[in-house]
Parts: structure tokens; C-alpha cells; sequence
């Protein structure tokens, strides 16, 4: 577990990407990764180490799409490779992911029981397969995730991007932290304020169970359970410097 970010609109994600994940070094990591849509598909770069050599890998690398979503990794299930950094891209579906898994072992023997095949020794990539799982079942991209996460004991906070959907993201929180950042055109999930500061001060700090879906005019905020929650944003005043010397310890 580590930072998240995710951004969706009309500037180059890539740019915000390596931005708020320079902002989180401070809570330490040994990998990186990105995952943004390229040509209608997710295109995923990542590796072992700093975000300088993330950057090296991503150099040259041409993005067209609006949406992504980027991770730093501190190893906690699966030692720090560039397999098991994140974003997770499985059949067409990309997630990122703070927090631990309890019952990763048995749902990853479910899966494998109905045929998923498994790349990497994270407690992370069960949910890939879980929201994949419930894709082909019928389920809606939301609805998948929300499934998906029904069946998870443990702690959370992820960001998602399905193939299908190039301008949405599904973000969800459960003991762990999570942000959205509001924009004009434009909108952002983070797990601390540091990393989309520069970018706005309006923020909703989703709670435990809830569920955001994303796209680059809007923020809808709901239950695992499906039901709509209303919640104003805040204003942040720190200002950036204040923020990524203090972090974001009431929420950690």
C-alpha cells in the first residue's frame, strides 16, 4: 500500500499522473506504474524503484486518451517487482490498490477454480479478477465493482478504469483513505491531499463504504449498496508546501 492518483479531462494525464505521484514520496515505495488510455486501449507502464525511473520507462511512450490512474507501492503481499507494482491490467481492466486483502487467498482460489490466471503474488490483483468476474456476468462496470467489493474482507482504496469506459473512473474506500478532487472539465481521486493540491482545493473525502464514479463533468457518490449519497466539498486551504511537509495524518 501506498498513494493513489487518478485524473480524468481534458489535459494529459500522464502529466498529473508523475506530478501527484512525485507529491507522495514522502510515505515511501519501491515501485511505480501508470495506466492510461491509449488508441481505446489501457496502456500500462510500470517498474520496480523511484518515480525517476518510472519516468524513464513512460519516456517516448505516447498517451491520446483523458483518463489514467497511477500508484506508488510499499510491498506487503508479493516482494517489490516490476510484476507486482501496480495498476493491475487484466482482460481490459486496470486497478490500483491500497490496503490488504484478508481473504485473498480463498477468493483467489475461487477464481482460479473458474479459470482466471494470475500474474503477480499481490493480494491486489484478486480485484481485477473479481470485477472482471462480474463483468461478464451482465454487471455493469459500477455495478461490477461494487459486486466485487462486497465480496472483499479487509482494507481498500482503489481506482479503476475499464477499457469499455475511457472516461470514467470507480473509486472506493474502506479503512484506508481516499479524496476526490473537484474541477471544472475536470476531476481527480487521490489517497492525500498533496497530490492534486496545485490542482483544486475542492475535495470530498469519501468514507468507509462508499463508492465514487468519476467522469470529467461529474461526481456521483453512492453506497456499496447502491444508494446515492449527498456530500458538499471542502475548501483546502494549505497551501501546497504545508501540505506535503505535514501529509495527511488525521486520515491515515
Amino acid at each position: 500500500m501506498c498513494g493513489i492518483v487518478g485524473y480524468t479531462g481534458a489535459k494529459k494525464p500522464i502529466d498529473i499522473l508523475v506530478e501527484g505521484l512525485k507529491r507522495l514520496e514522502y510515505r515511501g515505495y519501491d515501485s511505480a506504474g501508470v495506466a492510461i488510455f491509449d488508441n481505446e486501449k489501457i496502456k500500462v507502464c510500470r517498474c520496480e524503484g523511484k518515480i525517476a525511473d518510472l519516468e524513464k520507462v513512460i519516456y517516448g511512450e505516447s498517451f491520446n486518451g483523458i483518463t489514467g490512474i497511477g500508484h506508488t507501492r510499499w510491498a506487503t503481499h508479493g516482494r517489490p517487482s516490476e510484476t507486482n507494482a501496480h495498476p493491475h491490467l487484466y482482460e481490459g481492466i486496470a486497478v490500483v490498490h491500497n490496503g490488504i486483502i484478508e481473504n485473498y487467498v480463498e477468493l483467489k482460489k475461487m477464481l482460479k477454480d473458474e479459470g482466471s490466471v494470475f500474474s503477480s503474488e499481490t493480494d491486489s490483483e484478486v480485484l481485477s479478477h473479481l470485477f472482471v468476474r462480474f463483468l461478464k456476468m451482465g454487471s455493469s462496470f459500477e455495478n461490477a465493482v461494487r459486486a466485487g467489493l462486497g465480496m472483499v474482507r479487509g482494507s481498500y482504496a482503489v481506482a479503476v478504469v475499464l477499457e469499455s469506459e475511457p472516461s470514467r473512473i470507480i473509486a472506493a474506500r474502506n479503512e484506508s483513505p481516499l479524496i476526490l478532487g473537484l474541477g471544472k472539465g475536470e476531476n481527480f481521486v487521490a489517497s492525500d491531499i498533496p497530490a492534486v493540491l496545485s490542482h483544486t482545493r475542492d475535495m470530498i473525502f469519501l468514507n468507509d463504504g462508499e463508492v465514487a464514479i468519476l467522469d470529467a463533468d461529474n461526481v456521483e457518490i453512492k453506497t456499496l449498496e447502491g444508494e446515492i449519497v449527498e456530500r458538499a466539498p471542502s475548501y483546502i486551504t494549505w497551501d501546497p508546501l504545508m501540505a506535503e511537509e505535514d501529509g495527511y495524518r488525521h486520515l491515515c
